[in-house]
């Protein structure tokens, strides 16, 4: 389990492609941490080169839009080495993310000292503790809606545990 720590500068979600769940997570974060009043850098990468360069998955814009998310304008990327020494903590969408973005980390590991802190997005979430955020690209329309209430009810998590701090 993660320790807590008080609130981070910045932050990293991953998934997989970067295209459904890491930019609906990007902008949710980062508009439920205005709301808070909170000052973190928020960004999202994926585990996979697929998508680089490339916008949100359409179903994800539109069902992020219908909830009031704008993502539209968000780009994927590949997560970097750089990533681990920028970001305070990287949250993974599933465990097959965090794992590979803890082989990532475990090669830096040697010759680096202050790496970003890794986790499961949904780890301080008492409603979906140590779930993933099931991917629905290959879903339809309620699997797109189940991945924004999951998103929300976690990063509302973080947010009240670094408001505890």
């Amino acid at each position: 389990m993660l320790m807590k720590t008080c609130t981070p500068s910045s932050v990293l979600l991953v998934c997989l492609g970067n295209i459904c769940r890491s930019p609906t997570a990007e902008e949710v974060f980062r508009q439920q941490a205005a709301i808070a009043g909170l000052s973190i850098k928020v960004d999202s990468a994926g585990t996979g080169d697929w998508h680089i360069g490339h916008a949100p998955d359409e179903r994800a814009q539109r069902h992020a839009k219908s909830h009031g998310y704008k993502i539209n304008k968000l780009v994927a990327r590949q997560v970097s080495t750089d990533d681990f020494r920028e970001f305070d903590l990287i949250l993974a969408m599933d465990a097959q993310n965090l794992a590979d973005l803890q082989a990532i980390k475990d090669s830096l590991a040697d010759t680096e000292d202050h790496l970003a802190k890794l986790a499961l997005f949904s780890e301080e979430d008492p409603t979906y503790s140590g779930d993933d955020v099931p991917d629905p690209y290959k879903g339809d329309s309620d699997d797109f809606e189940e991945v924004i209430e999951r998103i929300e009810s976690s990063a509302q998590a973080w947010i009240e545990s670094w408001k505890a701090c």
